[in-house]
């Protein structure tokens, strides 16, 4: 699934909600720096059943070093949802790839 994904971001063929667009502006995320974390990203976290629709996490980092989570649809759509997209908080996670309990 993560290679189709990639193949998506790579061919512009997803598009942001109004909460990831929001939340990229408000966290200054741009989108290259979305581009770099998917082109290297993780599978952190499924989740099959969403209320909106199976979606996952990806972990990715950008070339600066920069560490960002992704939630995106899956790619069986042609365009990919961006859900939201955030830079962890370690007091959240363990090394940015397991949530805390």
């Amino acid at each position: 699934m993560l290679d189709e994904l990639r193949s998506k971001f790579v061919a512009n063929h997803f598009e942001f909600t109004k909460h990831a667009l929001d939340q990229s502006i408000l966290r200054n995320i741009t989108v290259q720096e979305l581009r770099e974390a998917m082109s290297n990203g993780e599978l952190i976290e499924d989740y099959p059943d969403d209320k909106y629709g199976p979606s996952c996490l990806v972990f990715g980092t950008t070339k600066s070093g920069r560490v960002l989570h992704i939630q995106c649809s899956y790619p069986w759509r042609e365009i990919v949802k961006v859900i939201t997209i955030y830079q962890p908080d370690l007091e959240q996670w363990i090394d940015y790839k397991v949530r805390r309990k």
